[in-house]
């Protein structure tokens, strides 16, 4: 292969890594997934953690014994709404994702890091959310700033 060939496939292979990342993100998003702790646990990596929007931590095992219960996980209810979804690859088999979503009217920025396994399987590694507060609401420190 040529030098040029071998680039594109490199970023080719980038491309599948970030498509990857997404899709397992977006499933994560589905009330069947959400509901379904087997299915929700292969998409969660064994080390997974999440600081919340509440900024509580959770570990792999308090996700998913939560997320039945948590938004988006009721099929006839608010499903999230995912928006400006973006993806770099920050290493080989490293993905980083930020997007915001909607749900229920709360809007929150959101951040995960996609790592890829021996096997092939891509998992979420960390999560991250903050929510973003409602046009014109301040909080006391951006007043005075």
């Amino acid at each position: 292969m040529t030098d040029e060939v071998n680039e594109q496939h490199a970023w080719d292979q980038w491309d599948d890594d970030v498509r990857a990342a997404v899709a397992g993100e977006l499933r994560l998003m589905d009330p069947t997934v959400r509901s379904a702790r087997d299915v929700a646990r292969q998409l969660l990596d064994p080390d997974f953690v999440e600081v919340g929007a509440s900024g509580r931590r959770w570990s792999r095992e308090d996700i998913l014994a939560a997320l039945p219960e948590m938004d988006g996980a009721a099929e006839d209810g608010a499903r999230y709404e995912p928006s400006d979804l973006r993806g770099v690859v920050l290493a080989p088999g490293l993905v980083h994702l930020t997007y915001e979503t909607t749900i229920n009217e709360e809007r929150a920025r959101r951040s995960s890091l996609w790592r890829a396994g021996h096997d092939g399987t891509w998992r979420m590694y960390y999560h991250h959310a903050t929510i973003v507060p409602a046009a014109g609401r301040r909080r006391a420190h951006e007043r005075h700033a």
